[in-house]
């Protein structure tokens, strides 16, 4: 033990704590007894945890995903941890046809005699490509899913709340280069902008009815075990995904009513780091390991 005068002693990095175990819930259990929840691409990975938290604070959840495969086993493991009676039910949809997420909207009010009062907009596409490689129908489906696909589901979402009269909540699961731009993802950067400043505006255009919007950015891994990542972050360990599903069923919840057009980022200040000198630049093409570009016929 040192005295006062003594040399400080460095402290040792160790990173943020780990989060609390799984299935301990952020909110009041049945704070979502009676709600519908709804979240799309909730057949795995972010969406499932997402889905999940809503399901342990007692909502009825309705998954929905492009590929039927993905939605049997994510039922089975939901129904394991809901909770207050609340049911779990799937949709197949893709949420680029807005005629059949209007379907599914009808689905959802005939089995359980309401709109959904969560909407989550979790469904994306992404795939790294440097943007002069990139194919016009790479940009059109990565823009379609991610920035169409949202509209069209939240405008279904605003158009029957507002029709009803009744209040509600949107979140859409964002991304940092929406700010800062990606590159090697200039489509998915790009329609992630678009999904930001949707959020912003219709929480304006939608707050007078009682219907809030939000955005989570999230910097998590679906997997455990992250290793060699972890070191790679200022907290020193990735995220849980069930750090992001505590997010959302907050920013969801009556204790966050006057929340709203709101980006809450999740990723343990990730996208904040900078480094006291720059270092070299290395392009995408390297970083992938692509020759120089040769235009094709």
């Amino acid at each position: 033990m040192t005295d006062s005068t003594g040399p400080a002693r460095a402290a040792t990095p160790r990173g943020l704590p780990a989060p609390p175990p799984a299935g301990t819930t952020a909110l009041p259990p049945g704070t979502y007894r009676g709600s519908l929840v709804l979240v799309t691409g909730g057949g795995t990975g972010l969406g499932k945890a997402v889905a999940a938290e809503f399901a342990r604070l007692g909502a009825d959840v309705m998954i929905v995903s492009r590929r039927a495969a993905h939605l049997e086993p994510a039922l089975e493991e939901l129904a394991e941890v809901s909770r207050d009676g609340g049911t779990v039910t799937a949709a197949v949809c893709d949420i680029r046809d807005p005629d059949r997420i209007a379907e599914v909207f009808d689905t959802a009010e005939a089995a359980h005699g309401r709109i959904p009062d969560v909407l989550v907009n979790n469904a994306a596409a992404n795939f790294p490509v440097p943007a002069e490689d990139m194919s016009p129908n790479a940009w059109r489906t990565v823009v379609d899913i991610t920035l169409n696909g949202t509209f069209y589901m939240t405008r279904e979402f605003g158009r029957r709340h507002l029709a009803a009269g009744t209040p509600g909540s949107v979140i859409a699961v964002g991304a940092s280069y929406a700010w800062t731009g990606g590159p090697g993802f200039a489509h998915s950067a790009a329609a992630k902008a678009g999904v930001k400043n949707l959020v912003e505006t219709l929480a304006v255009e939608w707050g007078p009815y009682g219907i809030l919007t939000g955005d989570i950015r999230a910097n998590l891994s679906p997997e455990a075990g992250h290793g060699e990542h972890d070191v790679r972050q200022p907290a020193l360990r990735v995220g849980a995904p069930r750090e992001l599903g505590w997010a959302a069923t907050f920013l969801a919840s009556p204790y966050a009513r006057f929340i709203s057009g709101h980006t809450l980022v999740v990723d343990g200040a990730n996208w904040q780091r900078r480094g006291l000198v720059s270092p070299p630049v290395v392009t995408v093409r390297e970083q992938m390991g692509r020759g120089p570009f040769q235009e094709g016929p």
